[in-house]
């Protein structure tokens, strides 16, 4: 390949990732809520719902992934077609194995947040019906989302790009905005309307419950779903234990003096921890696609050959965080050049910091994946995006403790 043509697709694979992380804005908008709701989540009534939050955007963030991830791939090789009706049936398992995992994942999560909420969070054994019913409804309204997953990796898929860089960064946003959304609703339902709040609360919650009596007799035998839900258990269990260490770890920011009084903060967090999880996401499906269609060795040595891809993800990556920065403070009222310069320094840092190892982890996850024999799809997206918010989360505020 001549440097003609690399730097042809270098711009091509830019431009792509700029775009789809451009929908990263909408992070920034899902952090404001949640520097406006300060007051909800500061609350010493419930000291979890602060820890809890990263751990609902994370597991909606981890099924959102497999599915796009598997769409993408699916796409690629010719066993889902791009439309709606009259579809496979590895379309409809597929959708199906989403909503199985919604529940799994909710329980899996609150059942790991009761152990270190006990620990860290300052939580009684009494919080866990609260926790659990506020993880799962959330995750349940969420599910509402996978219909848009859907028609963005079709449209994508026939307008001629790459579903595998466009969808997830593109889903991955707007859930952040609307399941925040969820999550605050939830919370005040269950704390402050009463008895009509609850009993709504708890309908919500056992939806999933419900949908398992139609879903199970009809795929219990069948390989393939079978097979997701086996090899997706052991992702699930270890995601539920990472966004717990990733809500710990907010917890701990958000108690640290010089973050007391910074929203600008806690407007970009989403917005971070997305793009960072973008960009592994990219980095580890591109790669998955290419294994499966051969065009990948799936070796260490082989990473020189998908370095276009990392590069013009990272660059892109860079690019958002300085327009986080710009557009975070300017929502805040609080724009000024020192302050600009100090924040987006602070936020090019905690990128750094982040890309490097999300990137590692990406690509080892979709090699190891692939030589054992395992589908990477079910492993690479839904690792590296709750991982991704772990490795953000820890960034950030090694960040603010060097630069303040």
């Amino acid at each position: 390949m001549t440097n003609v043509s690399e730097y042809k697709t270098f711009l091509k694979k830019l431009k792509e990732a700029l775009i789809a992380y451009s929908f990263g804005t909408g992070g920034v908008l899902a952090g404001f809520i949640i520097a406006s709701q300060l007051n909800i989540f500061n609350s010493p009534s419930f000291p979890w719902a602060i820890a809890v939050y990263p751990a609902v955007l994370s597991a909606k963030g981890v099924i959102s992934g497999l599915f796009s991830g598997r769409l993408s791939t699916a796409l690629h090789v010719g066993t889902i077609y791009p439309r709606f009706f009259g579809n496979t049936k590895s379309f409809y398992r597929l959708f199906d194995t989403v909503i199985f995992l919604t529940l799994e994942a909710s329980v899996a999560i609150g059942v790991v947040s009761v152990v270190f909420g006990s620990l860290f969070w300052g939580i009684v054994l009494a919080d866990f019906s609260n926790i659990l019913m506020v993880i799962v409804s959330t995750m349940t309204l969420g599910l509402s989302l996978s219909l848009f997953t859907i028609a963005v990796t079709f449209v994508t898929f026939k307008k001629g790009l790459d579903p595998d860089v466009v969808v997830y960064p593109i889903t991955s946003t707007a859930m952040d905005i609307v399941v925040t959304i969820f999550y605050i609703l939830m919370l005040n339902l269950l704390f402050f309307f009463g008895s009509f709040g609850k009993y709504a609360v708890t309908f919500i919650t056992f939806i999933p419950a419900i949908l398992m009596l139609y879903i199970l007799p009809r795929n219990i035998h069948e390989e393939e779903f079978v097979k997701t839900i086996k090899e997706s258990f052991f992702t699930v269990m270890f995601v539920a234990f990472l966004v717990n260490v990733t809500g710990t770890i907010l917890k701990s920011i958000s108690e640290q003096v010089i973050v007391e009084d910074r929203k600008e903060i806690y407007t970009v967090y989403p917005a971070l921890t997305a793009t960072v999880g973008n960009v592994g996401s990219v980095v580890g499906s591109t790669a998955t696609t290419k294994l499966a269609l051969g065009l990948l060795k799936p070796s260490f040595i082989a990473l020189r050959n998908h370095a276009t891809q990392i590069v013009a993800t990272w660059a892109a990556s860079m690019t958002m965080f300085v327009f986080f920065s710009t557009l975070s403070l300017l929502m805040n009222g609080i724009f000024a050049l020192h302050i600009f310069l100090r924040f987006t320094s602070l936020l090019l840092t905690a990128n750094i910091l982040a890309v490097t190892t999300i990137v590692l982890v990406s690509y080892a996850i979709s090699i190891l994946t692939f030589q054992r024999g395992l589908d990477p799809d079910n492993f690479v997206i839904p690792i590296v995006s709750s991982l991704a918010d772990s490795i953000t989360s820890i960034a950030l505020l090694s960040a603010l403790l060097w630069l303040g």
